[in-house]
């Protein structure tokens, strides 16, 4: 568990930069699946980063002055409601949430309207994640406007609405050590899972049935969620980037790519693993995989603290094109096969992306149009991949293979560190882990 005084700290630390004006930062609202089922809920990422505060119906709302012992930290949550809370389980209620999670005052949330427009009174700037929910674009801009309505009382409202995302999108790029905590145990899951998987899969089996072990050893080890749609895919499946069918039969002799990671109090890993059905590779699966695992073993040496974010991919990019070459897929130069972009061919995404509350996290990946360096508390995926569908000129004996290994990297002061090296990924490892019937593993 994340401490209450590291909230209370960003919390601060937003104040701060946000100077003088007030921020306000809903969570996620819930959603209905159909009729009257909901989505399981999930609270918004810069909110959680903020708050710790888990339930739905809540608001932050952050009051920066001058004089920083000035400064408000506010929450609106939900009322304490006995006979709800039968019905749809504990709330903590404004004075619990105000003392538990180191607010200066807490509210219902039937009174945020009312005190909003208070809280806006001769403001400089509202911060908020416009363009992100249309009805509280709309909200914000009526409290304003009641502001205004007051100009003949002598009450100025606010000239500027800001994009709050910006200052909190970089406090959230840079990880602390309980943050880097949390992900090394959503790492440590996944990684298990991903055993699981490999010693579950045969010829026959189906991709679901995979799936199915992958989200039971999520939630066995302890994790809430799957940090996104888990991508179990065999043989040509594995060349469609995001296929999520997960339904079609493993067949002996083909590849099976697992593309799968937990979502851990909050924080998601994300891991790629690409193995034969049958526990062996094939010459041309062998000659493929060891490709990628060269090119994401050059990437990982250049994630250091330093180097630009792009020089994972430009490394990683060098070793897939020359063995693209070696191998009668490319043809050409190294520096020609890269300018006319015909590996795009077999390998047309990024190395990588950020990863931390979200997926695909925060934090732009370039400052005044040049590549950002990478720092240490970064945390980052190195995915390299190759995906061979058939075509004219493309040898027959790599087609349907699709190859992608994924880790989950941190940089450090030192270098890196790689967060689910447990998950197998030699061919020796992987060949030795799958001749093991058993899935029971602790």
């Amino acid at each position: 568990m994340i401490p209450i005084q590291t909230y209370m700290y960003r919390r601060r630390r937003l104040l701060a930069q946000m100077q003088r004006g007030v921020a306000v930062i809903p969570t996620a609202s819930e959603k209905l699946r159909n009729r009257d089922a909901h989505y399981p809920y999930r609270f918004d990422s810069d909110f959680y980063y903020l708050t710790g505060f888990r339930e739905p119906d809540a608001v932050l709302v952050l009051i920066a002055a001058e004089d920083e012992s000035a400064s408000r930290q506010i929450l609106f949550c939900r009322d304490k409601d006995p006979e709800r809370e039968i019905w749809d389980g504990f709330r903590h209620g404004p004075q619990a949430a105000q003392e538990m999670f180191g607010f200066d005052a807490a509210h219902a949330i039937s009174t945020l309207d009312a005190l909003a427009v208070e809280f806006l009174a001769d403001q400089p700037a509202v911060f908020h994640a416009m363009g992100q929910d249309p009805a509280w674009d709309q909200r914000i801009v009526g409290w304003i406007n009641q502001v205004r309505g007051q100009i003949r009382k002598g009450v100025a409202a606010p000239t500027e609405i800001r994009d709050v995302r910006a200052l909190v999108d970089e406090m959230r790029l840079i990880k602390d050590d309980y943050e880097l905590a949390v992900m090394r145990e959503a790492a440590r899951i996944s990684c298990q899972a991903h055993r699981r998987a490999m010693r579950a899969a045969c010829p026959g089996k189906h991709e679901y049935e995979i799936e199915a072990e992958l989200l039971h050893e999520f939630r066995r080890q302890g994790a809430q969620a799957p940090a996104y749609a888990p991508i179990v895919a065999g043989g040509t499946n594995a060349c469609t980037l995001h296929y999520v069918d997960n339904h079609s039969l493993l067949q002996a002799g083909d590849l099976l790519l697992i593309d799968a990671g937990c979502e851990y109090d909050g924080y998601a890993a994300d891991i790629t693993r690409t193995f034969p059905v049958n526990g062996r590779f094939s010459g041309p699966q062998k000659a493929i995989y060891e490709l990628v695992l060269a090119a994401q073993a050059a990437a990982i040496d250049a994630v250091q603290p330093g180097n630009s974010w792009d020089a994972p991919h430009q490394a990683a990019l060098r070793v897939l094109i020359q063995g693209f070459i070696d191998l009668g897929l490319c043809h050409g130069s190294l520096d020609a096969v890269m300018e006319s972009e015909a590996y795009k061919q077999f390998y047309m995404h990024r190395t990588g992306h950020w990863l931390g509350l979200d997926v695909h996290d925060a934090g732009e990946y370039k400052q005044a149009g040049q590549w950002r360096h990478l720092v240490p508390g970064m945390t980052l995926t190195v995915e390299p991949g190759c995906y061979i569908r058939p075509a004219e000129g493309v040898p027959a004996h790599f087609w349907d293979i699709g190859v992608r290994i994924e880790d989950d990297v941190a940089v450090t002061s030192a270098g890196h560190e790689i967060l689910t090296q447990a998950a197998p990924k030699s061919i020796a490892e992987i060949e030795e882990w799958m001749q093991c019937t058993t899935i029971t593993e602790k």
